[in-house]
């Protein structure tokens, strides 16, 4: 039967899946140390008791605290949550031998946890004065709980189910109500496809599905039809995987004035509604002042028990103990019960409603309707606990969106992660589906991208959000980070590689983290709020790196994984994708459910900092590379860092760019394509406020040859540019060549890049959409040098900080190699960003022109040059003293204040052209270190090799030799540490 089968491979799936749990605690436990194992967050180590107390069935209550005496009152940052099972330990050691008891947290806070201790615990005795550890277990109560529920839907056979199984499992097909009753909304501002959802819902016989897209307003759908619902009179439990899921639904149902119950522990929940929890309602019932004396009887006799040392006296105290307790769990059962029955809407995650829990209280048949909010996220077996209880249910969720977290990758594969929600879709298809179309989050620039490649494109913006940004917030200005919804911050060439972490076999990137911190910065100082901005990595050790980087600065900025936002939303999402390796490898960001729950949890902004090399291997994350590139606005890691140094790719490809030298002459005939494709990329871009348009990288194109259509037309508007250049060039009339605005900038980067290249004058000017280049011959004035070239290599005279144009010297003018030089292309690109400052940097070389005027006149004391002495010269000034006062100030060092002679030993500087004494001659030391360090991006960008002086080596070592040596460390540090403590017991025998 289709029934036994799917129990019996459920239950070996689960099996698995558990053993995969604990052999990773075992591991643990044996490989690392203790505080290893509180820096994974897993262990809390040297606690001392707070209090104790008698809590809920006769549990046992203890809070954990620091040390108070070493003056640290805040625990270590760790993973500990409520309904976590922990073990509790002696100080020494965290091993099964030494374990006193476990318990399960029912409260964390940052000064303690609290654990409650099963009742058959009674004899653990926990002394004030004493240290404890804590340390967290695989939870075998939810394995044991899914495993229940498993058996009995293997042998249910008559009760209010029995008919929703033969549907479930395709034994019958799903009906629907004879006769639909007409519904009346209580929430009259529903949309069209939400209300077709409620009234498919209310007809069906057996089962619904309501499918919801992000931002669909899904759980707006799911309160509709549970108070739908509950007009007709029914009685309704509703579950969801997680408690904050639950305690959504809470929220929303408590303000429609519904007859709520939530349970769970109230320290689980979120303080808004635990008055709804079941313990509150049940503190202000009838039994309350009568269950609070048996409780002060039971805290009082244990209390005597401690004390007490004859056996005979703690043997009656323990039966009075034991009465009490019955006496308790009665009146307890009663008032829950009474509580339970008057309760119109009963909520509880999966697994709390389960038959050891409350609800074993209630009779068979009780409930008329289950529904399983964010079944998409659930495994099959916990939904069942609920389905038993009830002859209908509505599932809803999103199956596009990420399924439960699973540590056996055998188990997931051979189908623990398929959701029933989406098994069902897969057998009966739009017959019991019911999908949301409306979306009221996301920008629709954001939007269009999941419609298209994960709904169909099905999905529509709501025109309340459909075109906000984050400047339309009250208090944040427009600026061109803030009225964008799309930016893709491209880190290839860059040499921002990922790093891994050995142990946990997680990955980082720090550059990306610097990166994003910038980002960060520029949107708070435009007067974005910290808490309406979420930063999202794919990986726990990036965002490990990401809150180091950014916590202390950003208190309300919530850095998590994925995988931990899910059912979140903030106004602008900042996604660190951290892959960057030249394999091309992606990991598990192949998971596009993963990717589509990162890009959806945006507003009004989503920002994706990546290495588009790499990304690009896989298709998914290259249709989301290639949508912002065309939609949104591309910048390169340049504009935010100074410092990179560019990573050279095609230097494994040197053999090949002679082919793609010779093939240049035969992508000629591409040209005319490649003009259309730029005009159409023209016309997208001028409804931007900046050029917008892909910066296709061309040394992608030159290494990927399955992709000669990108080639074809990279190469064909370099060379349209180049002949527009030295048609310029040969026009000896023509003083300047201006290109017009609508370039992009992955064109703006090539007239850059060309113009370098022929000795030409480049500026760009304006902003956003009316940014432009202008291209002129470079003149050498009277007072100026040519520069002599080192090393046979053309010298640059680059000074972004200084002066808003680049020229270089003429160089030879052969027709130019299509090959594919990207460190030029990023380096131009993060030179076009510094001329953005165009006006402040005008402004100061202004006032320094000013300073040398006055210098000449002799109004300072700074030294002048000769040069600057000619150029100060006036037809009046006597020709003799002119020529002296140069040959003098020639003769000593240029630097300020200093005398000495430089006609023996002497330095000449390149970049300013005077002469400093040995003790000056190093550009940083008297004022050119700007310029050098420039020069030499320049010429490392250009030849792809570090020189002295221009930037440190990479002196990583290799990873395999790091493994090697820390597996090394760690045996010797064992071996060490078990000959420690040999000694210590051989010295206590003594």
């Amino acid at each position: 039967m289709e029934v036994e089968r799917f129990v019996t491979k459920t239950l070996e799936l689960l099996q698995e899946e558990r053993e995969a749990e604990i052999e990773e605690t075992r591991t643990w436990q044996e490989t690392l140390s203790l505080k290893n194992l509180q820096h994974k967050g897993v262990c809390l180590l040297k606690l001392q008791t707070g209090s104790q107390r008698t809590g809920m069935y006769g549990r046992l209550l203890v809070v954990f605290e620091p040390r108070k005496n070493i003056g640290v009152s805040v625990l270590p940052s760790n993973s500990f949550g409520p309904g976590d099972i922990v073990g509790l330990y002696e100080s020494e050691g965290c091993s099964q031998p030494s374990q006193l008891g476990s318990g399960v947290v029912t409260r964390v806070t940052q000064s303690s946890v609290s654990v409650a201790f099963d009742e058959t615990q009674d004899s653990l005795s926990l002394d004030t004065d004493v240290l404890y550890n804590l340390m967290k277990l695989a939870n075998d109560i939810t394995y044991k709980r899914l495993t229940s529920a498993l058996n009995s839907l293997n042998g249910y056979h008559s009760g209010p189910a029995s008919n929703l199984i033969n549907v479930l499992f395709g034994y019958s097909e799903p009906g629907v109500l004879s006769q639909p009753k007409d519904v009346e909304f209580v929430n009259a501002g529903l949309d069209e496809s939400q209300k077709e959802a409620v009234t498919f819902a209310l007809s069906q016989k057996d089962v619904a599905i309501i499918h919801g897209p992000p931002g669909t307003g899904k759980t707006t759908t799911v309160v509709e039809i549970i108070l739908q619902a509950i007009k007709q009179g029914q009685k309704i439990l509703c579950c969801a995987p997680s408690n904050v899921a639950v305690d959504n639904l809470v929220e929303r149902l408590a303000k429609s004035k519904a007859k709520v119950l939530r349970l769970g522990h109230p320290a689980r929940l979120l303080e808004s509604i635990q008055k709804h929890s079941l313990d509150a309602v049940l503190a202000q019932s009838d039994n309350t002042s009568i269950i609070a004396d048996i409780r002060k009887d039971m805290d009082k006799t244990y209390g005597e028990m401690k004390k007490v040392r004859d056996k005979g006296q703690r043997g009656n105290l323990k039966r009075e103990l034991g009465e009490l307790r019955r006496e308790l769990k009665s009146r307890e059962e009663a008032a829950v019960t009474q509580i339970l029955k008057g309760a119109s809407v009963v909520l509880a995650t999966n697994t709390g409603a389960c038959d050891d829990g409350p609800l074993k209280f209630l009779p068979d048949g009780h409930f008329d309707l289950v529904v399983i909010d964010e079944c998409a996220q659930a495994l099959e077996s916990s939904c069942w606990i609920a389905l038993l209880k009830a002859p209908k249910c509505i599932l809803a969720g999103d199956y596009k969106q990420l399924p439960p977290t699973i540590k056996s990758q055998n188990a997931a594969s051979k189908g623990l992660s398929v959701s029933l929600m989406e098994r069902l879709i897969q057998k009966y298809g739009d017959t019991v589906v019911r999908m949301l179309t409306t979306q009221y989050r996301m920008n629709a620039a954001i939007m269009q991208w999941a419609s298209e490649n994960m709904y169909q494109g099905k999905l529509t913006a709501h025109p309340s959000v459909e075109k906000h940004l984050l400047r339309d917030l009250p208090g944040v200005a427009d600026t061109e980070d803030t009225g964008i919804a799309l930016l893709l911050i491209d880190t290839a060439g860059c040499g921002l590689s990922e790093m891994e972490d050995t142990d946990e076999q997680s990955k980082g990137n720090q550059g990306e983290a610097d990166i994003v911190a910038l980002h960060i910065k520029a949107l708070t100082e435009a007067g974005v709020k910290n808490k309406d901005i979420a930063v999202i990595a794919p990986y726990n050790l990036q965002v490990d790196l990401l809150r180091q980087k950014l916590s202390h600065k950003h208190t309300d900025l919530e850095i998590k994984s994925v995988d931990g936002f899910q059912g979140r939303e903030k106004e602008a999402v900042v996604l660190s994708l951290v892959r960057s390796n030249r394999k091309g490898e992606v990991g598990f960001l192949a998971e596009d459910r993963r990717i589509n729950v990162a890009v959806t949890r945006a507003r009004r902004q989503i920002v994706v900092v990546c290495d588009s090399q790499t990304v690009r291997n896989h298709e998914f994350l290259k249709s989301l590379v290639d949508y912002i590139s065309e939609h949104g606005e591309v910048r390169t890691a340049f504009e935010y860092l100074d410092d990179l140094v560019p990573q050279n790719y095609t230097r494994e490809h040197k053999d090949k760019q002679t082919e793609v030298k010779d093939s240049s002459t035969k992508q000629k005939p591409k040209k005319q394509e490649g003009k259309k494709h730029e005009s159409e990329q023209k016309k997208s871009s001028e409804s931007k406020a900046k050029g917008g348009g892909a910066a296709r990288r061309p040394d992608k194109d030159a290494k990927d040859d399955s992709k000669p259509r990108g080639e074809g037309q990279t190469q064909s508007k370099q060379m349209e540019i180049k002949e527009q250049l030295l048609n310029f060039l040969k026009d000896v009339g023509q003083a300047e060549l201006q290109f017009p605005s609508t370039l992009n900038s992955h064109d703006r980067l090539l007239v850059h890049q060309l113009s370098e290249e022929l000795g030409l004058k480049h500026r760009s000017q304006g902003e956003g959409k009316d940014r432009h280049i202008t291209v002129s011959r470079a003149q050498t004035g009277p007072g100026k040098a040519p520069k002599e070239p080192e090393n046979n290599q053309e010298e640059v005279s680059t000074q972004p900080e200084s002066t808003s144009e680049t020229s270089a010297e003429p160089v030879d003018t052969e027709p130019l190699k299509v090959t594919s030089q990207p460190p030029l292309d990023l380096k131009s690109l993060h030179l076009e960003r510094m001329r953005r400052e165009q006006e402040r940097r005008e402004r100061k070389s202004q006032q320094s022109k000013r300073q040398e005027t006055e210098a000449k006149a002799g109004k300072s004391k700074t030294k002048a040059g000769a040069v600057d002495i000619a150029a100060a010269a006036t037809p009046e000034d006597d020709f003799d003293a002119l020529i002296d006062a140069v040959v003098k100030a020639d003769s000593v060092c240029g630097f300020v204040k200093c005398k000495a002679s430089v006609l023996t030993l002497g330095q000449l500087c390149l970049y300013c052209n005077r002469q400093y004494c040995l003790s000056h001659h190093i550009p940083e030391v008297h004022g050119c270190g700007d310029k050098a360090k420039s020069h030499a991006r320049m010429r490392i960008s250009k030849e792809g090799v570090l020189y002295a002086g221009s930037g440190q080596k990479d002196k990583s070592m290799d990873p395999n030799k790091k493994a090697y040596l820390h597996r090394k460390l760690d045996s010797k540090l064992k071996d060490m540490a078990s000959q420690r403590k040999s000694k210590t017991k051989d010295q206590k025998e003594h």
